[in-house]
């Protein structure tokens, strides 16, 4: 039986999705149900769906008291939404049911492990959030919080490690049959650190160990960690708070890092052998990943960033949207990405030009739309004169557009929406560093009314950014400083 709080919930969300009309929201991205979204938790695949959870405001479009709304898919792009499966409805989470994961059960149960948050009042009058991990299991529709919560609390941290940083579980089933959890958490230095619990059963949990440790190299806290093998490497996400960039391989602010390396299984040892970010764009941040029965590596973000959440600007009764689901692999030790093969499934409308050579700005009759994939592939007409700047501008009408821009010279790709419509000074550009061959790259653009993904290489690096301009801005322009030869292949989406 729903707690009141919950029943609550699932009534408003029923009655005000009614508000929002589908050319209003992304068509293959999931949005929330009613007013904001920000973390996928629970990525799993239960009785032949998948299932996303996400951290969930539903009465307003600005972060609030966190729940977790739910939907499920059958191909990961379409998705129908399910009634908020928590609320932040007991003592030890009355304050947000923060992140967290999923997994099946022998018994056939869904378990749910999240982060439960509930403010203390500090002598000196200040208040902290304290965080305890939390277990609910269900049928895929209702859930039941454990009658043992919390599972896991401060007295289970290692010595010097916050009470007020512990979050976002994500829990595995190893090859033994034993269930393991990555938590994010923050030790004495202030830095992050990632650790490590393990549980005969899921319910009873104890810790392991400290399984990676920031040392003050990514930012600050780190928030939630994944934890898996692929193509042979063992890899880590993090999410970082308040990092500092690196060059151009990472950004001020909030951002993700993935740490490729390899796992000692018996001693639960993890050893660093390089790292990257995940995302190189502007709005991307705390990825999860499932694995397919297939075989396949899946992941999927938030697509918008904590320094740019500005959704006063935005007039909706919705905001947050999730990333397309990507498929990763590990290639001379570089983490790939590409967007799922699903996506094919949608594509109509082929429009094909090969061989196109031009200089200034060029628009192509059937080269227009905002939910479309594009295969552009570019290089130089004489090898001897590479071009000095490549842009595509879509999004784009008398007055608005977003722009990606290419400079070989310097091997930098640019990602700018400061003419998107957003009316705040947040941010509007990234650059990225990128690899080409005397000029010639390869870029793959993904749109989706509120938001474009680029995919640089088949997958080498990926920008993303979220977008406000009103989706009848469908206009998509080439330019070129110098001379440039390009193949394009353009799909509509639907």
């Amino acid at each position: 039986m729903a707690s009141p709080f919950l029943q609550k919930v699932r009534k408003y969300e029923e009655t005000y999705e009614k508000n929002i009309k589908k050319e209003e929201r992304p068509d293959f991205h999931l949005s929330p149900r009613v007013g904001w979204m920000n973390d996928p938790n629970g990525f799993s695949f239960y009785n032949g769906q998948y299932h996303l959870f996400y951290q969930y405001y539903p009465y307003d479009c600005h972060w609030g008291l966190m729940h977790w709304g739910h939907a499920v898919s059958s191909d990961l792009l379409h998705w129908t939404y399910l009634p908020a499966a928590l609320a932040p409805d007991e003592a030890y989470d009355k304050d947000g049911c923060f992140s967290g994961s999923a997994i099946t059960l022998p018994d056939g149960r869904h378990l749910l492990m999240y982060t439960g948050v509930a403010k203390e009042l500090l002598a000196d009058g200040s208040i902290q959030e304290v965080q305890r991990q939390c277990i609910a299991t269900g049928d895929g529709i209702n859930y039941e919080k454990y009658a043992k919560n919390p599972v896991l609390t401060e007295a289970d941290l290692p010595e010097g490690s916050s009470r007020y940083d512990f979050r976002d579980p994500k829990i595995w089933q190893g090859k033994d049959g034993t269930y393991y959890a990555v938590i994010g958490s923050r030790p004495a230095d202030g830095s992050g650190q990632t650790l490590l619990f393990e549980s005969a059963d899921g319910f009873e949990w104890r810790f392991h160990d400290i399984l990676c440790s920031n040392r003050g190299r990514y930012g600050k806290m780190w928030e939630c960690p994944d934890f898996f093998e692929l193509d042979g490497k063992q890899l880590l996400f993090v999410s970082p708070q308040d990092m500092l960039p690196q060059g151009f391989e990472y950004h001020n602010g909030n951002g993700t890092v993935c740490i490729i390396g390899s796992y000692d299984e018996e001693n639960k040892r993890f050893i660093e052998e390089r790292n990257q970010a995940i995302d190189y764009g502007i709005d991307f941040y705390a990825p999860q990943t499932l694995l397919t029965a297939d075989g396949r590596r899946i992941m999927i973000g938030w697509l918008q960033n904590w320094d740019s959440c500005l959704p006063s600007t935005v007039h909706a009764p919705w905001f947050g949207q999730m990333s397309l689901p990507r498929e990763l692999s590990v290639k001379d030790g570089r983490l790939f990405q590409k967007p799922i093969r699903e996506l094919e499934a949608l594509r109509r409308n082929e429009v094909r030009y090969m061989d196109v050579t031009f200089t200034d700005v060029l628009q192509l009759s059937g080269i227009s739309g905002r939910k479309i994939d594009m295969e552009l592939n570019i290089r130089p007409v004489d090898g001897n004169q590479v071009y000095q700047k490549f842009a595509v501008r879509f999004a784009q009408d008398a007055t608005h557009h977003t722009a990606v821009s290419f400079r070989p010279h310097e091997s930098l790709l640019k990602i700018d929406r400061k003419f998107s419509g957003s009316r705040r000074a947040f941010i509007h550009q990234r650059r990225s560093l990128v690899r080409h061959r005397n000029g010639r790259i390869r870029l793959r653009l993904i749109l989706d009314r509120f938001s474009a993904e680029l995919f640089v290489n088949d997958g080498e690096q990926v920008l993303s950014v979220s977008i406000q301009t009103h989706p009848d801005a469908e206009g998509i322009s080439f330019f070129c400083d110098g001379l440039v030869n390009m193949d394009i292949v353009k799909y509509d989406l639907g």
